[in-house]
């Protein structure tokens, strides 16, 4: 049995009871990073939440999981495990999805825990989303792809939450700027941690408040999607809409202040 538990960003005491449950009883624990992972494991053992316990630690990250998932027998699958990503939710721009799809695969059964996640911490510090967003993760790194990226996202009317590193942050938000200066953005770097940060405001001008700061910490970014347009519906795209000539002489003469009859004449002598 696999379970795939959260861990702290930043703050040891969002650690959850069910994942300190799970730690008790479990004895492998899978791990993006071994180091990380015991580290984790040595503080809150310090702090007596968990009792000192000798696992075997075992690395499966991005860069080895489909080999280990090829040369691990089925047999193995049967212990108790815990995967742990380094901080936060395995599988949400973290390892631990081909884990899933392989257990899926051999129908193994697998649990998933609730816990801390930069991305809904920041969606509810944000003020900027109601119901729906999107989720991008990291954007890409060359600057024309992503500025491609940003400029397609900007499009769209929900808003988009991207995750981003220290050294990346000011292109990010100059490739932003430089799109719609105007666009409302909120950022966070080091949340649940003693020196987390938020900033709100226009992308141009957050941009100028940092470009003199020194940039420290992972970053979450969510930005405003596009606001709709109340937009009228032109002379010729009322005629080509599937309705009634009356309707569409209704329509037409809201439009242009004139008779309906004048244009329902006109619309049945061009029996459009």
């Amino acid at each position: 049995m696999v379970t795939f538990i959260p861990t702290p960003i930043g703050n040891l005491e969002d650690i959850t009871l069910r994942t300190l449950k799970v730690l008790e009883d479990c004895e492998v624990l899978l791990c993006e990073d071994t180091r990380i992972t015991q580290k984790l494991i040595e503080l809150l053992a310090q702090r007596k939440l968990l009792n000192p316990k000798n696992y075997t630690y075992i690395p499966v990250h991005s860069h080895n999981e489909k080999v280990f998932l090829q040369e691990t027998p089925l047999a193995f699958w049967e212990q108790k495990i815990a995967y742990l990503s380094d901080a936060g939710m395995p599988c949400i721009s973290d390892p631990g999805v081909e884990i899933v799809r392989f257990l899926q695969k051999y129908e193994l059964p697998y649990e998933v825990l609730g816990g801390i996640s930069a991305l809904t911490l920041a969606v509810a510090f944000s003020g900027m989303v109601e119901k729906e967003f999107l989720f991008l993760g990291f954007p890409p790194h060359k600057n024309k792809e992503k500025t491609i990226f940003i400029q397609t996202y900007c499009q769209q009317r929900f808003p988009f939450v991207l995750y981003e590193s220290p050294h990346r942050l000011l292109e990010t938000l100059e490739i932003l700027a430089a799109f719609d200066k105007n666009r409302s953005i909120f950022l966070a770097k080091e949340l649940s941690k003693k020196f987390q940060q938020t900033f709100k405001g226009e992308a141009g001008a957050i941009l100028e408040t940092l470009k003199s700061s020194e940039i420290k910490g992972e970053w979450v970014m969510i930005i405003e999607g596009r606001e709709e347009e109340n937009r009228t519906l032109s002379q010729e795209e009322i005629y080509a809409l599937e309705i009634p000539p009356k309707i569409k002489a209704k329509i037409l003469a809201k439009l242009h202040k004139k008779s309906a009859s004048e244009f329902y004449n006109a619309l049945c002598q061009s029996k459009l």
